[in-house]
């Protein structure tokens, strides 16, 4: 990975493309949450991952700012916790500050909010898209049947919702109901919730000279869903991200599938 150029991305609405590989930064703290995002900038990542619950936006927006790589080529995500329903502009206002930047790329609702308020939520969050403060907006941790009722009150679908997702979650429902409604599927923790020693992923990373985690990564990349691997580690990062050198055949795509089964 050298260039964002090299790398797939999808679209979201309003002609913005997403990169499909991210690296996420949950659990990074201090001097290392710095030192990693700026190795995964340095990698060739082009999609940061953040949000207001993890703490660590100034971290990331330093590591941004101190990056050569130059902020049009920076997608940045964070996301807003939902005990913060009612006070999305202020909260905004913080992410922006903190990360230095005058826009984001995407912003999600953490979690639905606890006590109600899902759809006046979501339209506080169009007002904020459409005050020009993030190009897009989404969800996290969202049923389909609660991206329904975001539909069904303020016709406007979320550009992305980011769930946990691996292999042995996999479900083709579950990613044929988000292309049906528009809506990119963004997946996190894909090695927690996966048995990286599966004979099926060990087989598939030995015939392709690889680790069983890259060809996770590039399962993701594969299905045209965002992936956000995460890590501290400098060459962890880079192997992490190391999965434009080989493609997975439709035969291997299919018994990772079937992992989740």
């Amino acid at each position: 990975m050298t260039s964002s150029t090299a790398q797939p991305t999808v679209k979201l609405p309003g002609d913005v493309r997403m990169p499909l590989l991210g690296f996420g930064t949950w659990q990074a703290h201090g001097e290392s949450a710095y030192r990693a995002v700026g190795a995964a900038l340095d990698s060739g990542y082009r999609l940061i991952d953040t949000a207001t619950a993890y703490g660590n936006e100034d971290l990331v927006g330093r590591a941004v700012a101190e990056s050569s790589v130059p902020r049009e080529d920076i997608f940045i995500t964070t996301k807003l916790p939902p005990d913060r329903v009612g006070r999305e502009q202020r909260t905004m206002d913080e992410s922006l500050q903190l990360l230095g930047v005058d826009q984001l790329d995407l912003w999600l609702i953490h979690w639905p909010p606890h006590r109600g308020g899902l759809v006046d939520n979501w339209r506080r969050m169009i007002e904020i898209r459409d005050a020009g403060q993030t190009r897009s907006i989404g969800v996290s941790n969202y049923s389909l049947a609660q991206i329904d009722e975001l539909i069904a009150e303020t016709g406007l679908a979320p550009a992305v919702n980011q769930i946990k997702w691996g292999p042995r979650l996999y479900d083709k429902a579950e990613v044929q109901g988000h292309h049906e409604r528009g809506v990119v599927l963004e997946g996190y923790s894909p090695f927690k919730t996966t048995r990286l020693g599966d004979p099926v992923l060990t087989r598939i990373a030995e015939a392709h000279g690889v680790s069983a985690a890259q060809v996770v990564v590039r399962w993701h990349i594969q299905h045209g869903i965002v992936v956000i691997p995460k890590s501290v580690t400098p060459s962890r990062i880079r192997d992490n991200g190391d999965v434009f050198g080989f493609e997975l055949s439709a035969e291997e795509m299919s018994a990772i599938d079937g992992m989740g089964k």
